[in-house]
């Protein structure tokens, strides 16, 4: 990856692991209705934490700003959707990635003088459903997905596979794509006791990839050595995770990539969100792998 023009985030933005970055982050004030008040213009810093789908994605954004903004640095680390909300929580970062909306009782906590968070919309994803490139099913149902992962169908043989047990993996909990799959998938039920969690979307792939028997999900960015597998809605017909899907709203796990603010974005939070928002930074979303924001 091509570093960053900035040296104060090229260790943070460089790196793909999926933890917080150390060092480098100094405390910022807040606006009296909760607004961060950093500065714009050369030499101005701002950091983003959180959602491990959208690390990659929000590299490309930090390297595509500063290219056209000299001199500003942003540092992206990853860790979790749960983990960026911590971090806007405790002032420890500018804005929170998240694959998931807000749940009220952060937005309650995030409410500052009256004044609650804003979550601004930056991409769509397809959250897909990955299996092996060598398994012959093509489709599942709602139910039949949520029974899998549930851990009441533990073998291929009942959605039309071979005779070969189910191998399931997921997301760690403090992920927002763990979180929105409990939700819209399991109706908020535990998921099975044999799912083994894994740190990231990509590690999840990768150890789809190698498992004949596996079974995971996560951003449609991540759609490498897999090979995803049509969801059924409520009308009982198979839809893809496509771009023209998604944006309908025919694919039934279709979701906004979010970035939160205490408060209205100002300052150079504000300048990146537009940016990220512009054709410029829209035409970012696609070369990852995901879909940009629908034009209405």
């Amino acid at each position: 990856m091509r570093a960053l023009n900035v040296s104060l985030a090229s260790a943070c933005v460089l790196a793909l692991a999926l933890s917080a970055c150390s060092g480098g982050h100094r405390d910022r004030g807040r606006g009296e209705e909760g607004a961060s008040t950093e500065g714009t213009g050369a030499g101005a810093r701002l950091s983003l934490k959180g959602s491990d789908t959208m690390v990659v994605l929000a590299q490309r954004w930090a390297e595509g700003y500063s290219r056209s903004h000299p001199g500003n640095a942003v540092e992206v680390s990853g860790g979790g959707s749960g983990t960026g909300i911590a971090a806007l929580l405790n002032g420890t970062t500018d804005i929170a990635n998240a694959s998931r909306p807000l749940r009220e009782s952060e937005r309650a906590q995030l409410t500052q003088n009256g004044v609650p968070p804003t979550e601004t919309r930056v991409a769509l994803d397809a959250l897909a459903v990955y299996v092996h490139q060598d398994n012959p099913v093509q489709s599942l149902t709602m139910d039949q997905l949520a029974q899998i992962y549930r851990g009441q169908i533990t073998n291929w043989s009942a959605v039309g596979g071979p005779d070969r047990p189910i191998v399931l993996y997921s997301r760690e909990n403090n992920s927002g794509t763990y979180a929105y799959f409990k939700e819209h998938v399991l109706d908020d039920a535990d998921f099975a006791a044999t799912a083994q969690t894994l740190p990231g979307t990509a590690a999840v792939i990768n150890a789809v990839s190698r498992d004949a028997g596996g079974i995971g999900y996560g951003g449609i960015g991540y759609a490498s050595g897999v090979r995803t597998v049509a969801i059924a809605g409520e009308d009982g017909q198979p839809v893809e995770p496509t771009m023209e899907n998604a944006t309908s709203g025919r694919y039934p796990l279709a979701r906004f990539l979010l970035m939160i603010t205490r408060g209205e974005p100002s300052g150079t939070s504000r300048e990146f969100l537009d940016w990220v928002r512009s054709p410029d930074g829209q035409a970012l979303v696609q070369q990852a792998g995901f879909y940009p924001l629908p034009s209405s």
